[in-house]
């Protein structure tokens, strides 16, 4: 069963408070996302561990639950 977008959100969430998740269903299955994360966290990280920092929120559901995941990352201006 695929990953919903608001259990996505709720994950990314809770791992990084403050966080600003904005997804969007590339293929119209609710199985192919992409995500743009803004999060105070990610700042002085490099784009790497960034994204291993959400990868990490999401626990091990990447290539399982969640099958496929496009992602954006950036410190809030």
């Amino acid at each position: 069963m695929p990953m919903a977008a608001d259990d996505i959100v709720a994950a990314i969430t809770q791992a990084l408070p403050g966080a600003e998740v904005e997804m969007r269903d590339l293929a119209g299955d609710n199985d192919h996302w992409a995500a743009k994360v803004t999060a105070p966290q990610f700042a002085g990280k490099s784009r790497v561990q960034q994204h291993k920092m959400v990868y990490d929120a999401l626990g091990g559901r990447m290539g399982g639950e969640l099958h496929a995941l496009q992602l954006t990352t950036q410190a809030p201006n």
